[in-house]
């Protein structure tokens, strides 16, 4: 499984990833036939929304900066 699973960024994929740990904890035998796959396309899947959720936060927090930046720039050169 993957290491940095449970951490503050991945809140909203508790359940999932509890409901595959608890998948996991039925054995080697459970998990070899395949029983926790559908558990773990889930925990993918909301991993991945998580992720591009973080992007588009972050796209637009560096977006705003920039913004703020040009206009500190604009400004200097007005007053130059």
């Amino acid at each position: 499984m993957h290491p940095l699973l449970f951490t503050k960024d991945n809140t909203g994929c508790e359940q999932v990833m509890a409901a595959l740990e608890e998948c996991h904890a039925k054995g080697f035998v459970w998990k070899a036939v395949g029983m926790c796959n559908n558990n773990k396309k889930q925990l993918i899947a909301c991993l991945r929304e998580e992720r591009i959720r973080n992007q588009n936060l972050n796209r637009t927090d560096v977006q705003d900066k920039r913004s703020k930046i040009r206009e500190m720039w604009k400004e200097i050169d007005e007053n130059s």
